[in-house]
């Protein structure tokens, strides 16, 4: 894995929270530094000596993805980037996405993060996937998979998103692939409510499926790919990991040493299981998370 290490974390995040939550992040990724090893509990304070860092290089490539869901009317493209200042890095960024083909390490960012969210939400709303037709999304009780902050809040494709809901075979998985992305996105929570990424009722989880399929089809490793999810969570939500790491820093127990796999359960990362770290922690931030909305 490669790191970015032109700014000091006193240039590029001036508050003592951002850093704070910059020292999460690279909690969540420091695993790649031996790439390929079994997965491993860590000790946060081991991670202060590489607070230089500002950007994650993960070992992951988007490739033609963006053209393909352009293509395919998942995303309209103007729709899109109109989220976006003019002459903003995001536009850029955004516009590079959805008009080339990106074979080089994805790499995620504050500034890029919403970016990405967007990206992976359209993604996972329109591969086909048994997680979509089959899962709870399904379930007649919410009366129809429609209804959903991930399904009728995708207001940026041409049509409507229920036109593209796991419709297009862009991304197909073996059957162990996809047996992968099932196991892991049940134990794969989001903060900003209790169900996990098998239940994808918003725009978080719908990402975070999307973002599974990607790793399993590129053949990573489940230890890789829970240490790559849990560094996208941390920027899509820095003020939760921020104090999960408070929190294990204080917790007698863990003493700061505990696996990505445990650290997106329902124990830490659900709404439920935040709520309970921060009744033990005072939050060194006080930003949300994204929100549930483009």
């Amino acid at each position: 894995m490669e790191y970015n290490t032109n700014k000091s974390i006193f240039q590029e995040y001036p508050s003592v929270f951002q850093a704070l939550v910059l020292l999460v992040i690279l909690l969540a990724v420091s695993p790649f530094l031996s790439m390929g090893a079994p997965a491993q509990t860590k000790d946060v304070t081991r991670e202060v000596a590489l607070m230089a860092q500002a950007r994650t290089s993960l070992p992951l490539r988007l490739g033609d993805l963006g053209p393909q869901l352009v293509a395919a009317g998942v995303i309209d493209k103007e729709k899109f980037l109109e989220l976006y200042p003019e002459s903003s890095s995001q536009r850029s960024f955004a516009e590079q996405i959805l008009t080339t083909s990106i074979d080089e390490n994805l790499v995620i960012t504050q500034e890029n993060s919403r970016v990405l969210l967007n990206i992976l939400w359209a993604f996972g709303l329109a591969n086909k996937n048994p997680v979509l037709t089959e899962g709870p999304m399904m379930d007649p009780q919410y009366g129809g998979a429609g209804k959903f902050a991930s399904t009728g809040g995708w207001t940026l494709a041409r049509g409507l998103a229920m036109d593209h809901y796991s419709r297009h075979t862009m991304i197909p998985l073996t059957p162990d692939q996809q047996a992968l992305v099932e196991r892991m996105s049940k134990n794969i929570y989001r903060p900003c409510c209790g169900n996990s990424t098998y239940f994808p009722d918003c725009n978080h989880g719908m990402a975070m499926l999307g973002l599974l399929e990607l790793m399993a089809s590129a053949g990573m490793q489940e230890a890789d790919m829970y240490d790559t999810a849990l560094a996208v969570n941390a920027y899509w939500f820095p003020d939760t990991y921020s104090a999960i790491s408070q929190y294990l820093q204080s917790d007698k127990n863990t003493r700061g040493a505990v696996s990505a796999q445990a650290i997106l359960g329902k124990d830490f990362s659900s709404a439920a299981g935040y709520r309970r770290v921060l009744s033990e922690v005072q939050p060194a931030g006080t930003r949300s998370g994204s929100s549930c909305g483009v």
